[in-house]
């Protein structure tokens, strides 16, 4: 079973971020029995208690974390909750969104908890990498909502360094969110869209992840391994993994079997982009604070 998710993931190593045409997706099954649903709707969830672990262990386990200012999470939430509205997409349950701004002058993620009746907070975040514009084969990234879905099977990198002597994807067993294809604005050329299949994924941890915090990828969004490692171990995005983990054994398999998943868990991968924001008359979140100061800023 692993021999072919590894297979699966060379396949999609070797398209990732590029122009190229779309593979076939995963064989159809029955859908999961929604009474198996995780979380489940009829237990009940301490969610304001559940925030202060996930912020505690999010300080604790990315050394880079980035805590927002008061103000700071209020930008970060109506920028969220705008793409949302023009997305279609609705919130019925308390749950985790990652967020991730594009401006260049950003460059930077946010794991909010999205709420259908209460208070919206943002746990905190880290510096990013998103497309670059004016290189051959580089794609603006996409906004918008994107889903995380068990139609989709994720892989994990192999940790082998490129003709560059690079790990594109990071060290060997960083996890690869996969959210299929979509179509991006090349950066190249005269601005015509075409397919990138998009990703979010650690990156080299010698060279490019010092990196972070500027546009630099082909188009997919570029985390740091601590963050990356934080979203696998608690399952950040996987409330339909976690389903199709209980029928399925290439979820279970893909999953790592020492995690602690979150009863918030999500399926949004939200991609804004601040700059266009400002020029419609917003102002762009502000940079919030290293987590060595969050206790000034509480």
């Amino acid at each position: 079973m692993r021999i072919l998710i590894s297979a699966l993931a060379l396949l999609v190593a070797l398209s990732a971020c590029v122009e190229t045409a779309a593979p076939p997706p995963v064989a159809p099954k029955a859908p999961p029995d929604q009474s198996n649903a995780t979380p489940d709707a009829a237990t009940p969830i301490d969610v304001d208690g559940e925030v202060v672990h996930l912020r505690a262990a999010l300080i604790r386990e990315v050394p880079s974390v980035i805590i927002d200012s008061p103000e700071g999470g209020r930008k970060w939430i109506a920028r969220t909750e705008a793409a949302g509205a023009a997305s279609a997409q609705t919130i019925d349950r308390p749950q985790l969104l990652v967020v991730v701004d594009r401006n260049p002058d950003v460059q930077q993620m946010r794991i909010l908890l999205a709420h259908p009746e209460g208070a919206w907070e943002s746990l905190g975040g880290t510096k990013v990498s998103t497309g670059q514009t004016g290189r051959f084969d580089y794609y603006l990234t996409p906004t918008g909502v994107f889903l995380h879905t068990d139609a989709i099977l994720d892989w994990r990198a192999e940790g082998t360094f490129n003709e560059q002597h690079i790990r594109g994807l990071g060290l060997k067993g960083m996890r690869v969110w996969d959210f299929g294809w979509q179509r991006a604005t090349k950066g190249w050329g005269t601005g015509e869209e075409g397919d990138i299949r998009l990703l979010l994924h650690a990156t080299d941890p010698d060279y490019l992840e010092r990196r972070l915090g500027r546009p630099a990828s082909k188009g997919c969004v570029r985390i740091p391994a601590a963050m990356n490692r934080f979203l696998d171990r608690h399952g950040i995005l996987d409330a339909d993994y976690e389903r199709a983990a209980k029928e399925d054994p290439r979820f279970e398999a893909l999953l790592l079997p020492d995690r602690t998943p979150t009863p918030l868990a999500g399926n949004m991968l939200v991609i804004v982009d601040s700059a266009e924001a400002r020029a419609a008359g917003f102002n762009a979140p502000d940079d919030g604070v290293p987590s060595a100061s969050a206790a000034a800023n509480n």
